[in-house]
């Protein structure tokens, strides 16, 4: 028998589309697979997360602190006991967890203008945000959006986000990296700042309102550092925006409150805590 070498029928297993054409579309089916999977791992991880009592994130920032001590000069202790203050004044407003405890860390460091909350009920403040403003009123809106960020769980929620989407793309992509996995585990989100979504960002600045109105029974002088903030230039911004972007609506949102709320005196930072004498 003579072998005859057919070409196949037309159309058979033959796109009339340029290959690079499906090599794309293929392409694009696996991306929106892969942010679906990292979507989904994302929001479990939050949910999981927030799940976990504050005793044991206690616990765990307790641990990391040990390993970590910080020495601070009588000056800075000083400081650091006043803003310990006023948060303790500010948390009977916010009807914290029964193991819920505010612990303030201050930090030296005068071109860092920022503040955020972390593990373990601990409240970063950088002593070039304390340079920054000049009122009581000014220092407490931040601190207790700080407080109220604790309270709604939000650093752990933040954490176990970001880990599950590391540690997902990690899979996805089929490389390990060793030296991530160990970031996320060793560093626990402590003394790091953590991004908060525009949802937590506005759901935090609406509890740090209650909280000033029931404390100070008004909010004049509430909203000077984001005031500040807005009017500065590109190149000035400072690491709050980092962990706590502003938004045109945020802005508005914060400057009727405070507009509508605003009939009574503000109280001075003393001058010591923002000098050092």
């Amino acid at each position: 028998m003579e072998y005859e070498n057919r070409p196949p029928p037309e159309g058979i297993n033959v796109s009339d589309q340029h290959p690079l054409v499906d090599f794309f579309w293929m392409l694009a089916a696996v991306a929106l697979a892969a942010t679906l999977l990292v979507l989904a791992l994302s929001l479990g991880a939050g949910w999981l997360a927030r799940q976990i009592p504050m005793a044991q994130e206690n616990r765990w920032s307790d641990a990391y602190l040990a390993q970590r001590p910080v020495e601070l000069s009588e000056t800075a202790l000083r400081k650091q006991r006043w803003l310990q203050d006023l948060a303790d004044r500010l948390s009977p407003a916010m009807d914290l967890g029964p193991d819920t405890t505010i612990h303030v860390r201050y930090v030296e460091d005068d071109e860092v203008i920022n503040a955020f909350a972390t593990l373990g009920g601990n409240v970063v403040i950088y002593s070039g945000l304390l340079n920054s403003l000049d009122t009581e009123n000014a220092l407490a809106m931040v601190m207790a959006h700080e407080i109220a960020h604790i309270k709604h769980r939000d650093p752990i929620t933040a954490l176990g986000r970001g880990a599950a989407v590391a540690l997902g793309l990690s899979a996805i992509s089929g490389v390990s990296d060793s030296a991530m996995a160990q970031r996320i585990v060793g560093n626990v989100g402590m003394l790091t700042g953590l991004s908060f979504s525009r949802g937590q960002e506005n759901a935090a600045d609406q509890q740090a309102i209650e909280a000033m109105l029931a404390h100070y029974g008004h909010l004049n002088g509430a909203a000077t550092l984001f005031e500040k903030l807005q009017t500065m230039g590109s190149g000035l911004m400072p690491e709050i925006l980092a962990t706590h972007p502003l938004t045109e609506k945020r802005i508005e949102r914060l400057a009727k409150a405070t507009d509508a709320q605003s009939d009574g005196a503000t109280i001075a930072l003393p001058d010591w805590l923002t000098t050092g004498y």
